[in-house]
């Protein structure tokens, strides 16, 4: 599965990096970047949560 970022709406709360930082890192400037471009089915719920969790909604998963 893939998860996209909207850099539009993504305000750097960092949520998401509490998360699963092995997958989110909020940068320097305030920017989530995501760490690879495929994740594993083990990972579903966690990122789920992510983006749930954004408080901006900059955040969407894809199958």
């Amino acid at each position: 599965m893939r998860i996209e970022v909207d850099l539009g709406k993504c305000t750097g709360h960092g949520i998401c990096e509490s998360i699963a930082e092995d997958v989110f890192e909020v940068s320097d400037e305030g920017m989530v970047q995501i760490h690879g471009d495929d994740h594993p089915e083990s990972d579903r719920e966690r990122l789920k949560q992510a983006v749930a969790q954004c408080p901006a909604s900059a955040l969407r998963m894809r199958a």
